[in-house]
């Protein structure tokens, strides 16, 4: 059983102002490196916030054979890392500003795994969208509201993350100025 006080503790453990830099650099050689390569006008399901199954497979044949085949090993190379460096520049960045920001017996600390739901949202969406390039024409519509469902859940968590940063951010300057 997944036990999210022992992640907590292993990312307080692993928070370092070093660390958290070089995720935050990993993040912007991802930013940089996935901004040039992306020369398609083709949208990617992953970057919607909803689809219906009609929509998503509407998109999935506009993409053509060899747009299914890049995407689909896309899907299982780069945008399998790409959670990974994302979930641990959130989780290290939010568990040190926490560490500064709030006792450490307070149960916000706790927040740190906040980024954690959005990696494995992420992979489960990853591994739908997988499926319907795969048995494209076919269009099994219980797939394509799973793989909504994952996306929605992914992007409710990075907007979840994301406000346990600023709140990190504004406790640890508060804090900061407390005498």
């Amino acid at each position: 059983m997944l036990n999210l006080r022992r992640l907590s503790n292993a990312l307080k453990k692993h928070a370092t102002g070093s660390r958290v830099i070089a995720c935050w650099a990993g993040v912007a050689v991802f930013v940089v490196a996935l901004g040039s390569a992306g020369s398609s006008d083709k949208v990617p399901l992953d970057l919607l916030f909803f689809y219906t199954p009609e929509r998503a497979y509407s998109m999935i044949g506009s993409y053509g054979e060899d747009g299914r085949a890049m995407y689909r090993i896309f899907e299982l190379t780069v945008d399998v890392v790409w959670p990974l460096v994302y979930t641990l520049a959130l989780s290290l960045t939010i568990t040190w500003l926490l560490q500064r920001g709030i006792a450490g017996d307070n149960r916000a600390q706790f927040l740190n795994v906040m980024p954690l739901g959005a990696w494995l949202f992420d992979l489960l969406e990853n591994s739908s969208i997988v499926v319907m390039l795969s048995v494209f024409p076919e269009r099994p519509a219980l797939l394509a509201w799973v793989a909504t469902g994952c996306t929605m859940a992914k992007w409710i968590f990075v907007g979840a993350s994301l406000a346990v940063l600023v709140f990190g951010i504004l406790s640890a300057v508060r804090r900061s100025r407390v005498p």
